[in-house]
């Protein structure tokens, strides 16, 4: 017996499936017993998860683990379990693990990490242990050597087709309460059609996972779970959480027309230069099949940063307003991301970014913006050796992972990079607050128009004079009604 756990990952909105555990449960289902546990969903999570344990005898305990608020999770709740007890195998896998195995395994009560898209790697590392035979030949496997203490891996696990692994067993978890009301319908639940991305930014943790390769679900495959979405539990909106949803043209635009009679809304992640390769054929399928809103990584202002990012050869700054006007016209509101703050002229940097954003509200006043300042991920290339020539280094310990400066790197927003000072994250900051103002997202879906008006009419001034310094007036109005940012509590 087994337990797989979900680490809590935001109390501020309703619980997200687990997909990633339901991923592994595909793989396990008529092979070993196991049950999902959903931190999320618990209002002791601990309790229950240690209830869970003494209850089924289980021998194994696997936790996925994202950085922020779930590692901040997890690490006192796996040690204080392992002491309660000692004779039960714990394994991580997930984001945190794969790039931070090392850190992970210095923890005594961490046994195996699981490294990348792992369903495969654990369903075999629970043949070994089950068999008693050494787990040293599994892809994708890192643990303590049983003599010598050393840390080791066995490298990258091979990436499991999508379209080769079966359904997710959705009978393991109550689906009733991961339904939930989003800005595209009321309610929502999320899918995910494909691993990884053919793409090599050097900003991206997704780079080391899968080192440029991408695998999709068939278009009518991935159709198929939209209509059980829609048949079984009612949804009118799913999100797609694939790190590259429109990848392939073809598999869109067949998608697109295999949903349009369903009547929902989607939103999906992808390249601005790829979208913007799109015919207006597969523009006004994607219209017409409920396409409400793309993720895009715009990232910077300036030609030459996105050149040092390694973004490719077709991103530019002139795409990214294409793209911006472009989806005005069909109405599909592209949400961007901009990473803020890149060495090694930071300064530079943000000014050109913020002057940029200006002008993509300007062609296309309802695009969404994403504000994250640069953190490093642990990957050759320019921007993350600059980093560490200006002081970065990662921590070593998992508790100084989980201290309050570095649990705010984890989500992009940390004040303590060597290379940015605070006068700078400050300027940034205030920015934020009076472009939030003035343009409210349409993501928060309890902002009401009366809402909405009045923090334009307050903000208008400071946007229009560009004079974002102190914003007190709108840092109160903004606490007031509890304005909610997507890239912190999501739709």
């Amino acid at each position: 017996m087994l337990i797989l756990y979900n680490p809590p990952s935001n109390a501020r909105r309703k619980p997200v499936l687990p997909m990633s555990l339901l991923a592994l449960g595909a793989l396990l289902e008529g092979r070993y017993d196991y049950q999902i546990v959903d931190g999320n969903l618990e209002p002791d999570p601990e309790a229950a998860l240690d209830r869970a344990i003494r209850e089924t005898g289980a021998r194994v305990l696997g936790v996925t683990v994202m950085p922020g608020p779930q590692l901040s999770h997890a690490v006192p709740l796996c040690r204080r379990i392992k002491a309660r007890h000692p004779g039960l195998t714990i394994v991580w896998g997930g984001y945190f693990p794969t790039q931070h195995y090392e850190v992970c395994l210095r923890a005594e009560f961490v046994d195996y990490v699981v490294r990348g898209h792992g369903e495969v790697t654990f369903v075999a590392l629970l043949d070994a242990l089950h068999d008693g035979t050494n787990p040293s030949t599994i892809p994708g496997l890192a643990y303590r050597h049983p003599e010598s203490g050393e840390i080791v891996t066995t490298g990258m696990p091979p990436i499991p087709h999508p379209d080769r692994l079966p359904d997710y067993p959705y009978q393991r978890v109550e689906m009733a309460r991961y339904v939930r009301p989003t800005f595209l319908g009321r309610r929502t639940l999320p899918h995910h059609s494909s691993y990884g991305c053919p793409f090599f930014c050097n900003f991206c943790a997704v780079v080391n996972m899968v080192n440029g390769r991408w695998f999709a679900q068939s278009a009518e495959r991935t159709a198929s779970v939209a209509s059980r979405l829609v048949e079984e539990w009612g949804v009118d909106a799913v999100e797609f959480y694939d790190n590259n949803f429109f990848v392939h043209e073809a598999r869109t635009a067949e998608f697109a027309e295999r949903i349009r009679s369903l009547g929902i809304a989607w939103w999906g992640e992808g390249r601005i230069d790829t979208l913007w390769k799109y015919s207006d054929c597969t523009w006004e399928l994607m219209r017409d099949s409920g396409l409400r809103m793309v993720f895009l990584g715009a990232e910077s202002g300036s030609d030459e940063t996105l050149q040092r990012m390694n973004k490719g050869k077709s991103a530019s700054t002139e795409k990214t307003l294409a793209i911006a006007e472009k989806m005005r016209r069909y109405g599909i509101v592209p949400e961007f991301s901009f990473v803020l703050g890149n060495p090694p002229d930071p300064e530079a940097d943000v000014r050109q970014t913020l002057d940029f954003i200006r002008t993509v509200k300007r062609v296309n006043p309802d695009a969404e913006i994403i504000f994250y300042m640069y953190t490093p991920v642990p990957l050759a290339g320019e921007l993350y050796e600059q980093a560490k020539v200006s002081g970065f280094r990662f921590p070593e310990t998992l508790d100084e992972w989980i201290s309050p400066e570095w649990q705010e790197f984890a989500q992009r927003r940390s004040a303590h990079m060597p290379w940015l000072d605070d006068p700078l994250r400050r300027q940034v900051h205030d920015f934020e607050r009076v472009l939030n103002a003035y343009y409210p997202t349409i993501t928060d879906a309890r902002l009401r128009r009366r809402w909405r008006w009045l923090l334009r009419a307050v903000s208008a001034w400071r946007y229009h004079l560009r004079w974002y310094r102190h914003p007190w007036e709108l840092q109160v109005l903004q606490r007031l009604i509890a304005y909610q940012r997507p890239e912190t509590a999501g739709f």
